[in-house]
């Protein structure tokens, strides 16, 4: 709402995070698929338990094991915000990867590999993202997001050496 002047009221800035991710109605919702969806990525990326668990903010090992029967039996259960955020940030990585990657096997190979960039030390950013820090996470993640904006990395064989369009191609309607 503006006040007089077209003016924002003192104090009123914009919206910045939608608080209603975090009700717990909605988190209840959204945590049984997005724990499947992550125990899926986590088999692909070959992470052992401990791993798991580190990505997940290193719940107690009865917790995380009942959060998984819950997950693969579709019951209830609710995740915490910050657990959802690491979920979230491994979801991007893993499309991420199918972005700048020819195939799932090739990004895999990616996260295993040591690297050299700064952000990484030579470490495989593997090692990043099973710190146990969320900061870990997002820092392959954005690393992740700008490669696929031709960033960081040498474009995937199909934005090597792109050919120009021609009038042909070019369609008005």
């Amino acid at each position: 709402m503006l006040g007089a002047h077209g003016q924002a009221p003192v104090g009123a800035g914009p919206q910045i995070l939608d608080r209603s991710r975090f009700d717990p109605v909605r988190r209840r919702e959204l945590s049984p698929p997005a724990l499947r969806t992550f125990l899926t990525i986590a088999d692909l990326w070959r992470l052992t338990e401990d791993e798991r668990r580190l990505v997940l903010g290193y719940p107690a090992r009865s917790t995380y094991q009942n959060w998984c029967r819950l997950a693969r039996e579709h019951g209830g259960f609710t995740l915490d915000a910050d657990v959802l955020t690491r979920i979230s940030a491994v979801l991007g990585i893993h499309q991420a990867l199918g972005v700048v990657f020819r195939d799932e096997q090739a990004g895999v190979q990616w996260l295993r590999a040591p690297h050299a960039a700064l952000v990484f030390g030579g470490h495989p950013p593997i090692s990043l993202v099973t710190s146990g820090s969320q900061d870990g996470l997002l820092t392959v993640r954005r690393f992740l997001d700008a490669a696929r904006g031709g960033l960081y990395m040498a474009p995937n064989a199909v934005d090597a050496d792109p050919a120009p369009y021609t009038d042909r191609e070019i369609v008005f309607r």
